[in-house]
């Protein structure tokens, strides 16, 4: 086999073909550059997971009648229920928030939001029990032998509030590889309408080589590489393009909340974690797709 024969007929073959060609390399970066998006959301999305789980509390919320007449948790049953929570099987540690510790923490976090710190009392907001959980699905448990107990108006599990947030990102990942997936059958067609065009441009060549004793496998080796070939510009688009967005766009936009420690940061190492991925799926995707179409469509 005469490979400088093979790559003539390669760049010959994209030549004729360029304007299906270019088509396809973009269609093909697209679709990769969407998967890849997906796969960086779930990246950040575990990150954002991990820094929130390490935060996250069982809050145990004192009724009206202990938060304004103790204040300082001395009385029976306050303390009672300190003692009792630190004495609790999975319990790292607890720490008790008064009304007014309650309403200093409001103003602080809604600091921005003047007009909502003045509609807000401390009367409205209950002291509580910070509860943290050596691990987080025992909040159950502290739910059922406190929820109860005199003294508690209710246990809430933060974890419960970080899963709805974490549902939102779950919803970005899901439609980014939605749009992926279509992208993908698109780039799966375009692949294999431009291996039956160049095959058909080529028919003459090819039935001479065939005649002249040449093997069929001889003969479509240029068109199987073809595609590859477009497979691999567009996974290395859709590897810069990721690459680009991240350092050009993303950081800016998010350098606050990755300063704030709220998201998990996509990081170089992120992008170049799931370049072999986007590689192996654009250059595989390509050469299944030339190959079957060569099996069906191409006899010679």
């Amino acid at each position: 086999m005469r490979a400088s024969f093979v790559f003539s007929e390669v760049v010959t073959g994209l030549r004729r073909n360029i304007t299906m060609t270019i088509a396809m390399i973009i269609t093909t970066a697209i679709s990769l550059g969407l998967l890849g998006g997906g796969l960086l959301v779930v990246q950040m999305t575990n990150k954002t997971e991990q820094i929130y789980f390490d935060r996250v509390e069982v809050a145990v919320y004192l009724t009206n009648d202990v938060s304004t007449n103790d204040a300082a948790c001395t009385g029976a049953i306050c303390s009672t229920l300190q003692r009792d929570l630190e004495a609790t099987a999975g319990v790292e540690s607890v720490s008790y928030e008064s009304r007014a510790d309650a309403y200093a923490r409001f103003q602080e976090v809604f600091a921005n939001q003047p007009e909502l710190v003045q509609l807000a009392r401390p009367e409205a907001l209950p002291a509580s029990f910070r509860v943290k959980l050596t691990d987080p699905q025992r909040f159950a448990i502290i739910n059922q032998q406190f929820g109860t107990k005199p003294g508690v108006d209710k246990v809430v599990d933060q974890a419960d509030l970080v899963q709805r947030l974490f549902s939102v990102l779950g919803g970005v990942r899901n439609a980014a590889f939605a749009i992926a997936i279509l992208q993908a059958f698109a780039a799966l067609l375009l692949i294999s309408n431009m291996i039956q065009v160049a095959a058909y441009t080529r028919r003459t060549e090819v039935g001479i080589m065939r005649l002249v004793g040449a093997t069929r496998w001889y003969t479509q080796l240029p068109f199987l590489l073809e595609a590859v070939v477009a497979g691999v510009i567009g996974s290395a688009l859709a590897i810069g393009g990721l690459v680009v967005a991240k350092t050009a766009f993303l950081d800016d936009v998010l350098r606050d909340l990755y300063q704030s420690n709220i998201i998990g940061q996509i990081t170089t190492s992120d992008v170049l974690f799931v370049s072999p991925v986007l590689a192996i799926v654009g250059i595989g995707l390509a050469a299944v797709t030339a190959y079957v179409t060569l099996r069906l469509y191409v006899r010679q």
